[in-house]
């Protein structure tokens, strides 16, 4: 039997978490001062700096996915490839590979979804391209020092990388409310991204196609997480092989230095003396990872960063952070984030005790060209809720969602609908630990220029 695309992914996903599975370093001891320290520090900053290349290495696997466009048929609470999803647009990625030097030909069909395009590099770094989101057109996508004949009728766009990631994302819903989810999904079905000789033969060659959400079942940040956790070594080795891959783009002098200097301790086989050494250092960098997330609060709690996908050449701890917590987020241009892990008072998030509410008051929701929307994530894989009524988001668009007499709106989380709360205004979360993320689609007024601040997550009496 002839195994498909999709089937050998989902085998793929399955296979790297065995791949990981090494030997385990429980409780590691700490290092002697020295060579050890040495060791430690290097392992610390090998992993702080190049984090987000160890999830694009398994999620662009690139004899099986490369320059395909694909997505999830349908988001649910299964997905778990890209931590942080979101239920609020309809959506298709491909991992574009021109290492080989050749071009690629991108067909962008005419819509009336709104839609945005998302182009980064494998450490989430956002670069711009020339490809219009508001009318259609077919672009030749060149490699860096490319020179040659195009077909005739498409626009050239050099791309800076011969390898990025490259995601379009269709709203479900107009920023007034219309449902949009037909017109979306025609969009994202009609986009097509082919070789040049395949392009010239048929020019509906490469076609996008949504896939069962299942081969997405791959929870890579539990995944990470355990590993650091239990088999930092195998993590370690995994992590180098991603950074030696021919896709992973050429490093800055001092990014290089510091991969050789790592190459050269760990070589082909570690040292049992400084084994504990690696061990510690990565654990160490992924605590700090974690931390400076969860610590990186406003007034009221709520997590946020400003400069997602545009990071200074410093700013590797939060680069890591955010592939941690909200991989192939947009920059600030496109979208604004907002997460909370505790309510106002700094406690938990925990409906197992008691629900929720995030109230608006009248004049101060999140100001949006496109859409705002709050959706609950599981603690461990920050992945959907599972529920009975298949629902995962409340948002400006929501159908049903009321507003009180005094012009605020209220978003209750709870396990179950309270009595008397109306289906539009209801968010389900788990009847445990949760956390919930505000997005803020087309930023405008004090979105948009950094100043807004979501009123506090407050218990329900």
């Amino acid at each position: 039997m002839r195994t498909t695309p999709s089937l050998r992914f989902a085998a793929f996903a399955v296979a790297a978490s065995l791949l990981l599975g090494g030997t385990a370093t429980a409780n590691p001891k700490p290092p002697a001062d020295g060579a050890g320290g040495a060791v430690r520090a290097t392992a610390a900053s090998y992993v702080e700096h190049f984090y987000p290349r160890w999830f694009t290495y398994l999620q662009n696997p690139r004899d099986l996915a490369a320059n395909s466009l694909t997505g999830p048929a349908t988001m649910s609470p299964v997905f778990g490839l890209v931590v942080a999803p979101n239920d609020d647009t309809l959506y298709v990625r491909a991992f574009v590979d021109m290492t080989n030097g050749q071009p690629l030909i991108l067909t962008v069909p005419s819509t009336t979804a709104t839609y945005s395009l998302l182009t980064t590099d494998l450490f989430g770094n956002v670069f711009t391209t020339g490809v219009s989101t508001e009318r259609p057109g077919t672009y030749a996508l060149t490699p860096p020092g490319w020179s040659g004949t195009l077909p005739p009728g498409v626009t050239q766009i050099p791309v800076p990388l011969a390898a990025s990631s490259w995601i379009f994302r269709a709203d479900k819903y107009s920023s007034d409310g219309t449902d949009m989810r037909e017109e979306a999904e025609r969009f994202r079905l009609n986009l097509h991204l082919a070789t040049p000789a395949d392009y010239q033969r048929d020019p509906s060659s490469g076609q996008a196609r949504v896939l069962p959400v299942i081969v997405y079942g791959a929870k890579l940040k539990e995944l990470a997480d355990r590993e650091i956790g239990r088999a930092p070594l195998a993590y370690l080795r995994q992590l180098q092989r991603a950074m030696h891959d021919r896709t992973t783009a050429p490093l800055s002098p001092a990014d290089q230095a510091l991969a050789d200097r790592f190459d050269r301790l760990f070589g082909n086989g570690v040292d049992p003396d400084e084994a504990d050494a690696f061990a510690r250092g990565a654990q160490e960098a992924h605590a700090r990872i974690v931390r400076n997330y969860l610590t990186h609060q406003g007034p009221t709690n709520w997590v946020h960063f400003t400069n997602v996908g545009i990071w200074t050449a410093s700013e590797y701890l939060d680069r890591s952070s955010i592939s941690e917590f909200l991989q192939y987020g947009n920059s600030r241009v496109t979208a604004a984030y907002y997460h909370a892990f505790t309510d106002g008072s700094g406690a938990r998030l925990d409906a197992s005790e008691h629900g929720y509410r995030i109230t608006f008051p009248a004049g101060q929701l999140p100001q949006a060209r496109r859409f705002w929307s709050v959706t609950s994530y599981l603690p461990k894989s920050v992945t959907l809720v599972p529920n009975d009524a298949e629902k995962y988001v409340v948002a400006s668009y929501t159908p049903g969602l009321v507003t009180a007499p005094d012009g605020s709106v209220t978003v209750y989380m709870t396990p179950k609908r309270p009595e008397g709360v109306p289906a539009g205004n209801w968010l389900p979360v788990p009847d445990g630990p949760f956390n919930v993320m505000l997005r803020v689609y087309g930023p405008e007024g004090s979105v948009a220029d950094n100043t807004y601040v979501p009123p506090a997550v407050t218990p329900l009496d």
